[in-house]
Order: structure tokens, then C-alpha cells, then sequence
């Protein structure tokens, strides 16, 4: 958690909205909660909540080596960006 949050957060609602955010971000749609359920878990202190699957993919950074015409090897990183294409209905 972010030191600038600590004194004005709780710990564990921050720990509890970060795990409702990943179960409603599962790979397979039957496994996500309806909305009515998000809502009931977020105002519930009683409630367990279940634990979200390990994520399909995760954007990370990565290094490639690249062989150049000149037998010498290129590193680059590839940034954490995502490209989102707009196609309308």
C-alpha cells in the first residue's frame, strides 16, 4: 500500500476492495460476481469473500535480446502499455 494512504486508510478495507477488484476481473465470466454481490460484499464486515483465481495474463516488463544484422546483440525493454482499440456496435 502507497505510505501516503496508510494514516488515512484502513489497512483492510484496502485489502478487501483490491481483492473484490480482482474477482471481478476473472478470466471467465461465470466466475466474476454480479454487481448486487459487489455491493453486498463492500458494505458486509461479516462477509468472506472468495479468493480470486491466479489472473490469465499480467503486464509486466520484459527484457529481449534482438540479434542486428551485425552479429551483436540489441537489448530493449518493452514498456507496461496497453492499446485498447474503440469498435462501435
Amino acid at each position: 500500500m502507497d505510505p501516503s494512504l496508510e494514516k488515512s486508510s484502513v489497512q483492510s478495507e484496502v485489502v478487501k476492495c483490491m481483492q473484490i477488484g480482482l474477482l471481478c476481473v476473472q478470466e471467465d465470466a461465470a466466475d466474476r460476481p454480479t454487481m448486487s454481490s459487489v455491493v453486498h460484499m463492500l458494505a458486509s464486515d461479516t462477509m468472506s469473500l472468495p479468493s480470486p483465481t491466479r489472473p490469465a495474463f499480467s503486464v509486466g516488463r520484459t527484457v529481449i535480446e534482438q540479434e542486428s544484422s551485425s552479429n551483436t546483440s540489441t537489448r530493449y525493454s518493452l514498456n507496461e502499455l496497453t492499446v485498447s482499440e474503440v469498435i462501435p456496435r
